[in-house]
């Protein structure tokens, strides 16, 4: 049986690793070592030094300004409600000393299985570290089973893991399907959603959702799509609709009009698709009652709409006594910071202390 067994692997052919033309890799599937990163160390800090981040990796951002503020002790109970990539949770799981728990959130099926395994290898068993997958609108039931929060961090922005990979369609700059659901196995696809949509539900949806300039223009050229059955079923084809819909643009201007517009169209359906207005104010919502007395609370937003919600929430909840003290300014990352990350560069980070009862 064991010589069978030797033979039929032997028969097995040898499956050779993705191989890129020229010296360098440009697509997501060759990228293979900046996808390992505990192994190719010196790949990533590479990639990281020239303001990179590297394919399937995420770089946490504000970690110094949030563990300062968050200011955590062992043996505190503490929420990360969007786990991510896991640096957050490390350097707070890290600060806890081996005493206390750490609950950590997220709605990603794919994402918080490779998490949750990063996290266990560095030491951090069930005894300190709780991974659910849920989603950070349904805190208040998480608190009504473990009790209340001494801190909690909640980082708004979408995981680079997500928007490298071209299969779960975040990005206009690599073709792969028009997916954008932060969960893939629940709702409808954002493909779905444009083939659905009327011309001014998009309209609307692209100018609240990213402020988009050219909401009407885009939203034209998508429904004209439509009723020839054109519809946009892949990331190329969307981003394709909305140069169509700038074409009237002087072509000096066109083409950075072309890039920012794809920015905020792919947010704003992202937003949509996602329901995350919805879902903030839910969570901001019942905030105040999963914090114990003195708690602390942290939030990185990254456009304008997330960062209006958490200030305005945060306001009225000084007012009506909820919180004993708020941020009253903005903080961001450092220029280093910046620099070494470009994605952090539209980072906003608001606090709130949690009155005492």
């Amino acid at each position: 049986m064991a010589e069978q067994n030797q033979n039929q692997d032997m028969q097995k052919p040898h499956k050779r690793r993705v191989r890129y033309k020229g010296t360098h890799p440009r697509t997501f599937e060759e990228k293979y070592k900046e996808r390992e990163p505990e192994k190719y160390a010196e790949t990533i800090e590479k990639v990281i030094s020239k303001g990179s981040t590297p394919a399937g990796m995420h770089l946490s951002i504000c970690v110094d300004e949030i563990l300062e503020f968050l200011q955590i002790q062992p043996g505190q109970r503490g929420l990360d409600a969007t786990l991510g990539y896991g640096g957050h949770s490390r350097r707070m799981l890290e600060k806890l000393e081996g005493s206390g728990h750490l609950y950590g959130l997220d709605v990603d099926p794919i994402e918080i299985v490779k998490t949750t395994a990063r996290l266990r290898e560095k030491g951090f068993g069930e005894e300190i570290l709780t991974v659910r997958q849920m989603n950070f609108a349904e805190i208040d039931l998480l608190s009504e089973e473990v009790g209340k929060f001494d801190f909690v961090l909640a980082d708004l922005g979408v995981s680079s893991m997500q928007i490298d990979n071209p299969e779960r369609g975040f990005t206009y700059k690599a073709e792969g399907p028009l997916d954008l659901r932060l969960d893939p196995e629940k709702g409808v696809s954002a493909a779905d959603r444009l083939k659905e949509v009327t011309r001014e539900e998009l309209t609307g949806m692209l100018a609240e959702n990213s402020d988009e300039p050219y909401a009407e223009e885009i939203a034209r050229e998508v429904l004209k799509r439509n009723r020839k059955k054109e519809y946009i079923r892949t990331t190329t084809q969307f981003k394709e609709a909305i140069e169509t819909a700038l074409g009237f643009l002087p072509e000096e201007e066109r083409k950075e009009a072309v890039v920012k517009s794809c920015k905020r169209c792919f947010q704003a359906l992202r937003i949509d698709v996602n329901s995350e207005f919805e879902v903030l104010y839910s969570f901001l919502e019942k905030l105040p009652g999963v914090m114990a007395p003195g708690g602390r609370a942290a939030i990185l937003t990254f456009h304008s709409g997330e960062d209006r919600l958490v200030k305005h929430y945060f306001k009225e909840g000084k007012k009506a006594g909820l919180y004993q003290e708020i941020s009253e300014e903005v903080i961001r990352p450092s220029a280093e910071e910046c620099q070494r990350n470009p994605r952090a560069r539209s980072t906003k980070m608001r606090w709130a202390i949690r009155a005492q009862e």
